[in-house]
């Protein structure tokens, strides 16, 4: 059975691995790999997993982990550009908390710990989204979102871990968290790059960023 791709929703995808909990599709243009969506956990059961989660503002080890994305991100923004959202924030905004220390005036999204309307509702000068992205069921969504919060020359700056090749995938520990549903490939970064007309770096294995140019 095939499934149109959550992200491009190009029609042409396939199995890609399977194992006992849930078969994963490959979409065959943007190279997006995706858990079968009739295996999704309920609201319910993903925000329970997310609340095991312990990431508190003073663990260094976590904003050593952050500073991966924070660093490229604040080098990459003209001292103009000081307004951001952090998307998909979750119970603690570290992120958020480094680039207001940064001089960043910034706005928090989530749709568990911060609901908030209001912070989806003005442009920005850049957004963030760390190891949330996988956990989208349409991430198509999300992204469509994210190009019309970008003020023009705005940045988007996102942390996940990418996959490689179907081998590496099926022993992948990545996948086997039940809320990760949805894996990119640097095919599929770059797909998005070239579709949307954005500039596109990769500063570490699991970070992107992208630029949105002035037209």
């Amino acid at each position: 059975m095939n499934s149109v791709c959550p992200l491009c929703q190009h029609s042409q995808t396939q199995i890609f691995c399977s194992d006992k909990k849930r078969a994963y599709f490959q979409c065959q243009q943007c190279f997006l790999v995706f858990a079968d969506r009739t295996t999704l956990l309920t609201a319910e059961q993903e925000k329970a997993q997310y609340d095991l989660h312990q990431n508190q503002l003073d663990d260094l080890g976590y904003r050593k982990f952050l500073s991966r994305l924070a660093s490229p991100l604040l080098s990459m923004l003209r001292p103009e550009q000081n307004t951001g959202l952090d998307f998909g924030c979750g119970p603690g905004p570290l992120l958020a908390h480094m680039l207001r220390e940064a001089g960043k005036e910034m706005q928090v999204w989530d749709p568990f710990y911060a609901p908030e309307p209001i912070a989806l509702q003005r442009k920005y000068h850049f957004v963030s989204c760390t190891e949330a992205i996988e956990h989208f069921i349409n991430p198509a969504k999300e992204w469509h979102l994210w190009l019309n919060l970008l003020q023009p020359e705005g940045v988007l700056a996102l942390m996940t871990k990418r996959y490689t090749d179907k081998n590496s995938f099926h022993n992948w520990h990545y996948k086997n968290d039940p809320t990760h549903i949805s894996f990119f490939h640097q095919r599929t970064f770059e797909f998005l790059a070239q579709r949307d007309r954005l500039e596109l770096e990769f500063p570490a294995d699991d970070v992107v960023i992208f630029k949105k140019r002035n037209t």
